[in-house]
Formats: structure tokens, C-alpha cells, sequence
């Protein structure tokens, strides 16, 4: 390795790579003496990077998969008018919005309810196969990824709010009412799954890929 190349690799070097880690609770750097090593600020006990990552985000990544094919197979949501019961997918309730003439509110739930879990079940197993593959990306965008997949997150449940509010204000006796089908039970498991996916990811990884293979050039 050249001198240039040598300086740029001490340059590029990680809190990792100089025996540093942060604690999770006070954000103090500690040197790492153990592998599990205790705050000297707050005697937290934590890890240089959290145990397992990889292996719990790509567990409730494909957790979140299985449960997002029923949310779209079944009925999200019923209702009955005069008595006669009239079952709503996902898909079909997005059909009746267009039908109404309510664009706007159809393009709201499809985004929601479909594009958004598919971008993060795609996005969170793009970063588990990066880190594990090591493609030759720029971490920082993985990272801005990782945490665009993070803000999305809650926002998945407004299909889920939709619902509840229809419920709630809906209720007519037997003229009409509204009720939650089952795909509501899936569908909010898979929001909560692709957020703990996302909250098990440890970014850092990212960072580690790209310097031990800068580095090890």
C-alpha cells in the first residue's frame, strides 16, 4: 500500500476500528476493553454494535412479508347496508375510491397501504444483502435510505386509522355500518414488524463494510 493510500485509510478509520463504541443511553464514547463494556458516564451496559442485526431485521423483515400477503387477500374491511354485508380488500376499497371520484384519497391508501410496505420490506432486505454482499455503494446513501425507511414507518398505519375512523363514525343501526375485516389484524402486524426490522438494523454495518474493504486493498 502507497503512502497515499495509507494515510487515506487512517483517515477513513472508525470509532470500530480505533477500539471505540457509543453508549446507547448517555452517548458517550467509551473504549472498548470487553466486549460488552460498561458506560464509565452512566455504567450502562451495551455493545460496540448491536448483537444479532443482521439476523433480527431479516427475521421480522420476512415476518412482515408473510403477514403483508393476507392483508391484501382478505376482506380489510365490511360493510353492511341494510343488512346485507359487502367485504372491502385493499385493493378493492382503492377501486371504489376512484369509482367515487375521490383521487386524492385513493392515491393517500395506495401509497400507504401498498407502496409504502413495499418499499420498506424491499429497502430493509436491500440493506441486509449490502451489508452481507458488500456492494460497492456509498454507505452515506444507504444510511440516508435507512433512515428514510425509519420516518416511513408509522405512516403505513393510516390505512389502519382510515379504517378505525370509519368504524367509529359509521353507525347507522341497520341502515348501514361499517366493521374492520381481518386483514386489519395482518396488516397492522406488518407495519410493527418493518418497524422493529427497522429499529433491529444497526447502521453502523454499513460504515464497517465499506473501510474493511477500503482498507484492506
Amino acid at each position: 500500500m502507497s503512502g497515499k493510500n495509507l494515510k487515506k485509510c487512517v483517515l477513513m478509520k472508525t470509532a470500530k476500528q480505533m477500539g471505540l463504541g457509543v453508549c446507547p443511553e448517555c452517548y458517550k464514547v467509551n473504549m472498548m476493553e470487553v466486549r460488552r463494556q460498561r458506560c464509565s458516564r452512566c455504567s450502562n451496559l451495551f455493545f460496540q454494535r448491536k448483537p444479532n442485526s443482521l439476523q433480527y431485521t431479516l427475521a421480522w423483515t420476512i415476518a412482515a412479508f408473510i403477514s403483508f400477503i393476507p392483508a391484501n387477500i382478505y376482506p380489510i374491511m365490511i360493510v353492511y347496508s341494510l343488512g346485507i354485508p359487502e367485504a372491502s380488500t385493499i385493493l378493492s376499497g382503492i377501486g371504489t375510491f376512484i369509482e367515487y371520484g375521490l383521487y386524492p384519497m385513493a392515491v393517500i391508501i395506495f401509497t400507504a397501504s401498498i407502496i409504502v410496505p413495499v418499499i420498506k420490506i424491499v429497502g430493509l432486505l436491500f440493506l441486509v444483502f449490502k451489508v452481507k454482499a458488500g456492494l460497492r455503494l456509498t454507505p452515506a446513501k444507504h444510511t440516508k435510505l435507512y433512515h428514510v425507511l425509519e420516518f416511513l414507518g408509522p405512516w403505513s398505519m393510516l390505512d389502519v386509522f382510515v379504517v378505525a375512523l370509519m368504524v367509529a363514525v359509521v353507525e347507522l343501526g341497520f341502515v348501514s355500518t361499517v366493521e374492520a375485516g381481518p386483514a386489519i389484524n395482518y396488516f397492522t402486524l406488518t407495519v410493527i414488524f418493518t418497524m422493529i426490522a427497522a429499529i433491529s438494523f444497526d447502521p453502523r454495518l454499513l460504515w464497517d463494510e465499506n473501510n474493511k474493504t477500503d482498507c484492506d486493498l
